[in-house]
């Protein structure tokens, strides 16, 4: 304690650990008193003193400050208690990439993750409390379908006290609480993943609030922080993509053509679905040129009447989406791309390129974000990147054209918008068997796996067939990889070992994939058709060849009403494929919304002429309009606060799905 004209001052030992990041030199930071500017009463400082309080972005590179991927201890200094101080952050080249974590008398208190240019963080002079537990994330995403699931909780100890032992709990829209006792030892600043025992179920579409928190804390403590206990999580309930591919075996199938370049659709590779399907969003990823980089077209109410477009370019496409090859969603909301060059820096010097990370949130994605564009993460050991697919979170599969390998990638935590942190990624080679790309660069190698089997289908263009990898076998046989790392991650390995079957073989030009239950559809690129297998026997069998009349199709994908929906890159298309033969019992009454958002008029546009009731929901499933509507068409006028809601059309025979609008 200090005694400064008579007044006592308590005051608190306090440290900082900053974590650098593969370019040590471009971080500067400085502690202020809070609200200083950087260079006003500064009480300590570190890094790059050529990058300063003002060299935020300049790119100058001047070398100094710390190393390559640090971990260094500054302090101790000793701070007032219970005063803020500001921690302000430069970056010279505007990708962030720093984190710091302030210790207070022996225990952390608060961590701050460097972004784009910097940010200045403020932080209180004050010792963590006793007992400080939260749930900070869970496996439960915004969309599923009905069934019964695991809980599984990210709970973390912001507390002094070790925690030896909680309860964790959940209900649903207020309901019963569950309680799962929890035996552990977790230390201050730790975090640990723990499943509920007792399973989660969904019966019925609709929209549930789902709470989790800790309580109980070390037989009987109370949490002394409330701020951030519980978890809510909201999630949609809703159907999945129905079966419907035996529809088109001997049938006549006609091409709907959903987009074109009056969309901007330019050279397109593939296409995916946003993973709430109620939304009808269907994202195109165009190849462009190498210069450029790649592009998206987002399609709300794909197939509708009333749908509409967005294309979007990020400001650093030309590195992280050049010349990119596929598009795919996580059921987390994220979406990656495989670029197909072989060195996205385009200076001539060794390959550098990888699959890269992005979010589907519009305010973030194709945004400004400091120097290095919008992208959420990128690993760069997989050169002319020809396809890829997603497994779970940001765990992706790339096919590998420089090293004919199969390549699975964890981002683990993203980095943030225009980041650079890589150091906890999990890089896996799967190299038994090569596999070849296109010689001719042209047609692509997508892939996609069967999470229910556990199945890795992927297409061999050079070797004309495809086949399918166990993803739950296979070990890391030690050592170096085939293809040398290029930056610090927590795994680089290689896997041999695990099962491969061959699926179809003697194909000409094959390029798409997707697979639902025992049906795989296949597309050949140059001549144009798609190819039904039945995979419930190996080798798979051909059910069906269906011409599209093109000659360079691309990704395929069977959306969340059963149709195939593919990409044809010389006529920059995008289609549908249609028959009379699908089973269209649940989707006989079906409408689109539009504009979406909007703020109070909406459109409803039914697919059949229909007399019945129009029911608008909010996210707790409360009725806020209904009205009696007849025709096809019809104007709402929707008196609601902004947000989101949910849409129904219902009458004595039918009931519609429902689609998702948002309100502003």
């Amino acid at each position: 304690m200090t005694l400064i004209f008579g007044v006592s001052f308590a005051q608190e030992s306090v440290t900082m650990v900053v974590n650098t990041d593969a370019y040590g030199y471009e971080g500067y930071w400085e502690i202020v008193p809070t609200g200083n500017n950087c260079g006003t009463g500064t009480i300590a400082s570190g890094g790059n003193a050529a990058v300063g309080c003002n060299g935020a972005g300049a790119q100058a590179q001047t070398p100094g400050g710390y190393g390559n991927d640090l971990t260094v201890n500054e302090g101790p200094w000793i701070l007032t208690t219970g005063a803020q101080y500001d921690l302000v952050y430069t970056d010279d080249w505007g990708d962030g990439g720093f984190s710091f974590d302030i210790i207070i008398n022996g225990f952390q208190s608060v961590s701050f993750d460097g972004v784009g240019l910097g940010a200045t963080f403020t932080f209180t002079v004050e010792n963590p409390p006793a007992y400080d537990l939260s749930v900070f994330g869970s496996n439960l995403y915004s969309y599923v379908t009905t069934g019964t699931f695991d809980i599984d909780a990210h709970v973390f100890n912001g507390g002094t006290t070790t925690i030896t032992s909680y309860d964790l709990n959940y209900m649903v829209d207020g309901g019963t609480v569950n309680i799962h006792p929890v035996t552990t030892s977790l230390l201050n600043f730790q975090t640990e993943d723990v499943i509920h025992s007792i399973p989660l179920t969904i019966a019925s579409n609709g929209v549930y609030e789902i709470k989790i928190w800790a309580t109980n804390l070390n037989g009987g403590n109370a949490d002394l922080n409330n701020s951030n206990d519980t978890l809510t999580k909201l999630i949609e309930a809703g159907p999945g993509r129905p079966n419907y591919i035996d529809g088109y075996v001997n049938t006549t199938v006609t091409i709907d053509q959903v987009a074109n370049s009056s969309n901007q659709i330019n050279s397109p590779t593939d296409l995916d679905f946003h993973p709430v399907l109620t939304n009808n969003e269907l994202w195109v990823i165009n190849k462009d040129n190498e210069a450029s980089g790649g592009s998206t077209v987002t399609i709300y109410d794909a197939g509708d009447a009333g749908q509409t477009s967005l294309w979007k370019r990020d400001g650093n496409a030309w590195h992280f989406m050049s010349l990119p090859t596929g598009i795919a969603f996580s059921q987390n909301g994220n979406w990656a791309n495989s670029p197909g060059v072989f060195d996205a820096n385009h200076d001539g010097g060794a390959a550098f390129t990888g699959p890269a990370l992005w979010s589907s949130d519009m305010s973030i994605y194709a945004e400004p974000s400091g120097g290095n564009g919008s992208h959420l993460d990128m690993l760069h050991v997989s050169p002319n990147s020809q396809g890829i697919a997603a497994e779970v979170d940001n765990v992706f599969w790339v096919f590998d054209g420089y090293t004919d390998d199969i390549v699975r990638y964890d981002f683990v935590e993203d980095h943030g918008p225009g980041n650079s942190y890589h150091g906890d990624a999990i890089i896996r080679r799967y190299s038994d068997d090569a596999v070849f790309m296109d010689p001719s660069e042209e047609a692509v190698s997508h892939l996609v796996l069967d999470d229910a089997q556990q199945w890795l289908y992927v297409v061999d263009n050079g070797n004309q067939r495809v086949i399918r990898i166990d993803i739950t076998t296979g070990s890391n046989i030690g050592g170096a990889p085939n293809y040398p790392g290029n930056e610090p991650v927590a795994e680089y390995s290689e896997y041999t070992g695990y099962t491969q079957e061959n699926v179809v073989t003697g194909l000409s030009r094959p390029a798409g994939i997707d697979v639902i239950d025992n049906r795989m559809i296949v597309s050949e690129y140059q001549s144009g058709e798609i190819i039904i297998y039945d995979i419930s026997t190996m080798p798979a069998i051909e059910l069906e060849r269906i011409s599209t009349g093109l000659n360079s199709v691309q990704g395929i994908k069977i959306g969340p009403s059963g149709r195939i929906w593919f990409v044809d890159q010389n006529s920059n298309g995008v289609y549908k494929l249609e028959t009379g033969n699908l089973n269209v019992t649940e989707l006989a009454l079906d409408f689109s919304i539009y504009p979406n958002p909007a703020s109070e008029e909406i459109n409803i546009f039914a697919n059949i002429p229909f007399n019945g009731k129009v029911e608008v929901l909010d996210i707790t499933g409360k009725v806020v309009h209904e009205e009696m509507i007849s025709g096809q068409a019809v104007l709402i006028n929707l008196n609601a606060t902004p947000g989101v809601y949910f849409v129904n059309l219902i009458n004595n025979n039918f009931k519609s799905e429902t689609k998702r609008i948002i309100i502003k």
